[in-house]
């Protein structure tokens, strides 16, 4: 994330938080909730902790962090959709959260375009192949030869089924022509971990 975009982020959420009806002119009274919809780790993670730091310098007021990992962002969306509305309760909403997951489960327990009231975009994120050290490919075409050598040999991690991460592995094995397995976790931090460590 650039410096003028955590900057307008941050004045967007201090903005958002120091508005509204039902918020009193000594807002922020207690500390405020930042819901992360994937567990620690990820870049999802790494960027509302962030956020949550310097929001916490802004408005003088402590932002616990409480990450809600599952489902591919659901569980943690669904969190965000159901807290009270009183400004005390910010979250973090991604691309698999709002646009993956409704496309591969229509039956949420939220709506993403009724249930949430966005305030900025935070950061944009670049997905990127990345593998364990000791796989036997040294570059992409190499990457490529090795997985069509061995049809369904070879697995991808991701943050969850129906999430951003799973798309696009699921995109790639179309593109080109080869077979992996799919195993979901419950977000990229996890996944980070075992695929080092395979």
């Amino acid at each position: 994330m650039t410096k003028g975009r955590l900057i307008a982020s941050l004045i967007g959420a201090a903005g958002m938080a120091l508005c509204g009806p039902a918020l009193a002119d000594n807002y922020p009274a207690k500390p405020l909730k930042l819901i992360i919809p994937f567990p620690p780790g990820g870049t999802t993670d790494i960027v509302g902790r962030g956020v949550a730091d310097q929001l916490s310098k802004v408005l003088g007021q402590a932002v616990v962090v409480e990450n809600k990992g599952g489902g591919g962002g659901s569980i943690g969306a669904d969190a965000i959709a159901k807290a009270a509305p009183d400004g005390y309760t910010i979250g973090i909403a991604t691309v698999s959260t709002h646009a993956v997951n409704p496309a591969c489960n229509p039956k949420l327990s939220y709506d993403p375009l009724k249930d949430f009231k966005p305030i900025t975009n935070l950061a944009t994120v670049a997905n990127v192949i990345a593998v364990n050290p000791t796989f036997p490919a040294k570059n992409y075409k190499e990457f490529v030869a090795v997985l069509t050598a061995n049809p369904g040999k070879y697995s991808f991690a991701t943050s969850g089924t129906c999430g951003i991460g799973h798309m696009l592995g699921e995109e790639f094995k179309v593109l080109t022509k080869t077979q992996m397995v799919h195993v979901p976790y419950r977000g990229a931090g996890p996944a980070l971990n075992d695929v080092l460590a395979n």
